[in-house]
């Protein structure tokens, strides 16, 4: 495969399909982006005709048969993301699915299991973005021991907006589009996976603030998924995990991170600058986090080269998704019935 073009085609082209997906694509030698299937055809050709691809489909399934394509681009909600990759796999396509990994659990699980049986094929999730800029300085920190033993973590992630009862209603609210992912739970899961390792034990409470919302045509229809998420997971070591999140947080003072330990104490400000102490300091100091030591946004570039054998995928493997995904279904678990979930499920 090293020698051969590679030829994408895009199935869903949302936002960060256009902005992300289709640039870093086009930016990587020797690959091309050869067709794309949007929900309407008009819809595609708007696509095509703004990167200049040169085949539109009116179904996604046109793409698989599509001999010339070798990788397909999962742009969809996620309520898709399993039958689509368990297609293109079957058609022989390597496949860049886009996050969250898939509605629950049992679905990721199908997807690793797929991948598993087409070990020739690459197959890669898209990482999230928002921990880039810090995730080399606190691995950097973490590993070097800063923090001694780690006693707890303090994580919140708050849009600054109030209530919007009249607000429109967008895939994220519906669990049938997007299944037990909520708000952006699972993406900061993954950056603490990175961080601090995976979870063992969760609970959690949940909230719908804005129980109804109008839909395309103007009809107020029901909620289904929560706008505002406290959750208390525990690490391997004991250590304590306390995360927030809400939708509903009007004129909040930015999302944060804490972690403490047992001889240093390690803080991400609402501007992802990184500060930290040690015991003995009178307050914290900015740690140096140079833009050339910091992790960048590569997702095609490591797919096309995993591809070509030239790298393995890290950002993000299949088993990864498994571990975020489950971890997303056991705080919603936890939410519904009020008991601890423990992990693995």
């Amino acid at each position: 495969m090293s020698q051969e073009p590679i030829r994408v085609g895009l199935i869903g082209a949302g936002g960060n399909v256009r902005n992300r997906h289709t640039p870093g694509f086009q930016g990587v030698d020797d690959c091309e982006i050869v067709a794309v299937a949007n929900r309407t055809v008009q819809s595609g050709r708007v696509i095509a005709d703004q990167f200049n691809i040169p085949k539109v489909y009116g179904h996604w399934r046109e793409i698989l048969e599509d001999d010339e394509i070798n990788a397909v681009c999962i742009g969809t909600w996620p309520y898709m993301h399993r039958a689509m990759t368990l297609a293109a796999l079957e058609a022989g396509k390597h496949v860049l699915t886009e996050a969250r990994m898939a509605n629950d659990a049992e679905e990721a699980r199908d997807m690793l299991r797929a991948s598993r049986a087409h070990p020739h094929l690459v197959c890669q999730l898209t990482p999230t973005s928002t921990s880039y800029t810090i995730d080399n300085v606190i691995k950097r920190l973490i590993n070097e021991g800063y923090l001694g033993e780690l006693l707890s973590v303090d994580f919140t992630s708050l849009q600054n907006n109030f209530a919007d009862f009249d607000g429109p209603l967008h895939w994220r609210h519906d669990r049938a589009l997007s299944g037990y992912n909520t708000l952006n739970i699972g993406a900061s899961y993954e950056s603490m996976m990175r961080w601090l390792g995976r979870g063992t034990r969760v609970m959690a409470m949940s909230k719908i603030h804005v129980p109804y919302r109008r839909d395309d045509s103007g009809h107020l229809t029901s909620v289904s998924i929560p706008d505002h998420i406290d959750i208390l997971y525990e690490l391997a070591n004991g250590a304590q995990v306390h995360m927030q999140m809400s939708a509903t947080s009007g004129l909040n003072r930015g999302s944060q991170i804490w972690m403490f330990g047992t001889d240093g104490t390690i803080h991400v400000d609402s501007q992802r600058r990184v500060w930290a102490g040690k015991r003995g300091d009178a307050e914290l100091t900015e740690v140096p986090n140079p833009p050339e030591t910091q992790a960048r946004y590569r997702v095609e570039e490591q797919f096309t080269n995993a591809i070509r054998g030239t790298e393995i995928v890290d950002m993000v493997a299949f088993e990864t998704g498994v571990h975020y995904m489950e971890w997303t279904e056991a705080v919603v678990r936890s939410a519904m019935t009020g008991q601890a979930v423990y992990l693995p499920l």
